[in-house]
């Protein structure tokens, strides 16, 4: 063989290798992933993270159309929503250690089961395994300024704290209280 076809194969092999070796990356997601906190102003470091991915609406009406009613739904888009808590939180009217939790919700008309599962890092809710639960609560539906994005975010009434769940013109205030609050309720 002679040093031009030597030369040429080496240099076919090496580039043939590079690529073979080259990182393929994940196409971007339909649905952004996004990350909650509830912090307090004493205190900057989080009570709660909540770490879920933000669907579109895409129909008339997203409960009853594009999220059935009466359904375990995911509570969000892609992997199941997680929640972590910092400490030891009433979650509802229900005490729940501090840890992470995957969030799941039955959407009703008026009234939705808020549901917290130690089975983590799952896909939505193809893997939902009920005697994995840790707290079920019902919290009622209200309707409110319409949002095209499912969003998750945390409000403060007074003493109270709430995570919100809000999607079309539905919201859904699930009642927290940490810490001295639980006391006081005591």
């Amino acid at each position: 063989m002679n040093k031009i076809m030597i030369t040429t194969m080496l240099v076919f092999g090496l580039l043939s290798s590079t690529s073979t070796l080259a990182q393929k990356f994940a196409q971007i997601d339909t649905y952004p992933v996004d990350i909650a906190y509830l912090t307090t102003k004493k205190i900057p470091e989080p009570l709660i993270k909540v770490v879920y991915g933000r669907p579109l609406k895409t129909e008339e009406n997203v409960f009853g159309e594009q999220i059935p009613y009466g359904e375990i739904w995911r509570t969000g888009a892609n992997e199941a929503t997680e929640v972590k808590f910092y400490a030891d939180m009433l979650f509802g009217n229900k005490l729940v250690k501090a840890g992470t939790y995957v969030l799941h919700t039955i959407p009703g008309e008026k009234e939705w089961t808020i549901i917290l599962n130690s089975n983590t890092d799952t896909w939505g809710a193809f893997f939902y395994d009920d005697s994995k639960d840790v707290v079920r609560i019902k919290v009622p539906s209200t309707q409110s300024k319409e949002v095209n994005v499912f969003s998750i975010g945390f409000k403060k009434n007074f003493k109270n704290s709430f995570m919100v769940l809000a999607w079309d013109s539905t919201r859904i205030d699930i009642p927290l209280a940490t810490g001295n609050e639980i006391l006081a309720r005591i």
